[in-house]
């Protein structure tokens, strides 16, 4: 029986890796195509399994063909090869799924089309995760290939939440609404913290809080989205390492019309030069908490907006759930930012919500809780993993047939 899931995060500049064997849910190997169609191009490749030690090596890879045969040869040098017949499926991450991609899709010539479609709302991502689909069809055109949606998760968003309050004909010819990101994490996430709580899924209500330089919420009522800060694109929201989040759009007039800005500064700006960056030029946030241990006043006002923000969605979300049985903390800064969890929940207390210093202190590789003892709400920390619930997925879509 084939039990072997091998997943792809292809970049424009990148192909990210892992194979599993999802008998018991382990990773045989790992690995990263970076600068593609670069002199100085990197491969790094770890056999998981075997206990190996990561090998690196650096040359030109010209293309992402020729960086999924890179990786393949990687697999291939410690008996995981993409010929063998334990390999049940390559399930890939794709960033927009519109509408219609509500789950984990088999992909076909019509699938790869309509992702094509949705390029224009995900301009700087469907294209390189449909490269990735295409070279990897080619190199195994009798292998399962799964599409798995960032956006599939938040299909399940009511249209009070999804829809935004202008002309609809507008909205509906040029497919404007909410799609929300980062599902496949969110999806992970409120399912762990349910097992934590030692609950079903679909007995707990949990917020959410994706936060890396990328960063979003959502309100999960049972096991299904209810809304999430990001919209159209992933600028809406949460303050982030380098994006905005939310903002009156009338900025985007004033800039145009008084600083004469162009449409694509203006997209540069509010995607790559604000949110922490624009507000104190460091989007690390231990940086920036070092720079406010010395009392740098720039950089406190940075976090003190991002905390602001965050708490605001916290509030927010909270009377969208009416219950709320977790809050969730996950990705970079959330697993690893104990200041930034003490704020957040800070002030909340009559609402349930309180972090022990002690707990959230502590450091730890699994999902724990940071609450005090018998606390209303449950504050959580839980380690995302998307490459996993891409595994799962695509098993669960595939594996039957196998």
């Amino acid at each position: 029986m084939s039990t072997r899931v091998l997943v792809l995060n292809s970049g424009s500049s990148s192909v990210k890796y892992q194979l599993f064997d999802m008998r018991d849910n382990s990773r045989l190997a790992a690995g990263l195509v970076e600068r593609i169609g670069e002199r100085t191009s990197l491969v790094r490749h770890t056999p998981l399994a075997a206990g190996g030690r990561a090998r690196e090596r650096t040359g030109p890879v010209a293309d992402h063909d020729a960086a999924l045969k890179a990786m393949a040869g990687e697999l291939a040098a410690d008996g995981l090869g993409l010929d063998s017949p334990e390999l049940a499926a390559i399930g890939h991450r794709v960033v927009h799924g519109g509408k219609r991609f509500t789950e984990p899709t088999v992909v076909d010539d019509r699938v790869c089309a309509e992702i094509e479609r949705l390029i224009p709302v995900a301009p700087l991502h469907n294209p390189a995760n449909l490269t990735g689909i295409r070279t990897a069809r080619a190199l195994r055109p009798d292998l399962p290939q799964v599409a798995v949606f960032d956006t599939a998760f938040h299909t399940t968003m009511p249209e009070s939440a999804a829809r935004y309050a202008i002309d609809v004909k507008t909205a509906d010819e040029h497919r404007i609404r909410r799609y929300g990101f980062h599902g496949t994490s969110h999806a992970y996430v409120s399912r762990a913290t349910a097992d934590l709580l030692g609950k079903a899924p679909e007995e707990v209500n949990v917020i959410v809080l994706h936060l890396g330089n990328g960063a979003s919420a959502s309100a999960v009522r049972g096991g299904r989205c209810v809304d999430t800060s990001m919209g159209l694109t992933p600028l809406e929201g949460l303050v982030m390492g380098t994006r905005s989040g939310d903002m009156d759009p009338a900025v985007i007039f004033h800039l145009m019309r008084v600083g004469g800005m162009s449409a694509d500064e203006i997209d540069t700006l509010l995607n790559k030069k604000s949110g922490l960056v624009g507000l104190c030029g460091d989007n690390d946030m231990r940086e920036i908490r070092r720079r406010i241990d010395e009392g740098d006043e720039r950089a406190k006002l940075a976090f003190d907006i991002y905390i602001h923000r965050l708490k605001k969605y916290i509030g927010a979300y909270y009377a969208v759930l009416g219950r709320v049985d977790a809050v969730a903390f996950t990705a970079g800064v959330g697993e690893n930012a104990a200041p930034v969890r003490e704020a957040a929940v800070a002030g909340l207390e009559g609402m349930g919500l309180a972090v022990d210093a002690e707990r959230n202190a502590a450091r730890g590789d699994g999902p724990r809780l940071i609450s005090p003892e018998g606390a209303r709400v449950a504050v959580a920390v839980v380690p995302t993993d998307e490459e996993m619930e891409i595994a799962t997925q695509t098993y669960a879509l595939v594996g039957k047939n196998n």
